[in-house]
């Protein structure tokens, strides 16, 4: 989804709303990086109340798309604001301590019998699917 947004992110009309992202100010990043947490969240309200009046599927697929769509636009969000937000003390802490649990954390999954049997597995189906 990132890659989509990057794309559409290049179309001729909207490649100065990215500048613009770009060279925004750090409290304006950190402003903007919050955005789309706060316009999401009544979306999964409505869906929310959707599921509370029988419409389960509908409010599931609601709560999945945003999830998806609002993941993906926080992602090229901090692409765009990263060298901003690292400008301050407190977010570039919090995100060197993120980095290192995070990494630490994916180390012991990949690490683990399940992770390495699920990977053996995925080359078999590459494998098969090429010779196909």
């Amino acid at each position: 989804m990132q890659r989509l947004l990057a794309r559409i992110g290049r179309w001729p009309g909207l490649r100065w709303v990215e500048g613009w992202v770009r060279s925004l100010p750090p409290w304006a990043a950190v402003a903007l990086f919050a955005l789309p947490t706060a316009l999401l969240l009544p979306i999964k309200l409505l869906a929310l109340w959707a599921i509370g009046r029988g419409h389960v599927v509908l409010g599931m697929l609601v709560i999945v798309l945003a999830k998806v769509v609002g993941t993906a636009v926080v992602a090229r969000l901090f692409t765009l604001t990263q060298p901003a937000l690292m400008q301050l003390r407190w977010f570039a802490w919090t995100h060197a301590h993120w980095m290192q649990l995070k990494h630490a954390v994916l180390e012991r999954a990949r690490a683990s019998w399940a992770w390495r049997v699920a990977r053996v597995i995925q080359r078999q189906w590459k494998k098969r699917w090429r010779q196909r």
